[in-house]
């Protein structure tokens, strides 16, 4: 699973969080939710990265060929047990997706996803080592 604030560095920047995004050995997932909390910070993006809302739409498809995104029919019966695991309202179909699709963990930097028993957290810098080609 990815979190928005993975998909946005993406979109702002040609590095470390596209890579890995594009590469073919993952395959992530984000709920609907993602969608609008990219719309909401779109400007903001646009002008962090420089580019305009064409080029915006380029990298956006092209990022989300590879990512699978979730209905919040498909969750929402979760949202109960992920409330009691993160303080953050926003956060909780993020940790509800990661419950009903059984998934690996959560691919965030945001310091308020906590690794837990029940969620794991990856950070960026764990994923691109652990995706890092290897040296014959």
């Amino acid at each position: 699973m990815i979190d928005t604030s993975s998909i946005i560095s993406a979109l702002i920047k040609n590095g470390i969080s596209r890579k890995i995004i594009v590469n073919p050995v993952i395959q992530l997932v984000t709920p609907d939710h993602s969608l609008k909390e990219i719309s909401k910070y779109k400007n903001l993006i646009c002008k962090k990265a420089k580019i305009n809302a064409n080029e915006f739409n380029i990298i956006f498809n092209l990022l989300f060929e590879k990512i699978t995104i979730i209905p919040k029919e498909e969750y929402e019966e979760f949202f109960d047990a992920a409330k009691t695991l993160i303080d953050d309202i926003n956060d909780v179909p993020f940790i509800a997706l990661c419950l009903a699709l059984k998934a690996d963990g959560i691919w965030s930097d945001d310091t308020h996803f906590k690794p837990s028993k029940e969620i794991t957290i990856y950070r960026t810098r764990e994923l691109a080592l652990a995706f890092k080609p290897r040296k014959k």
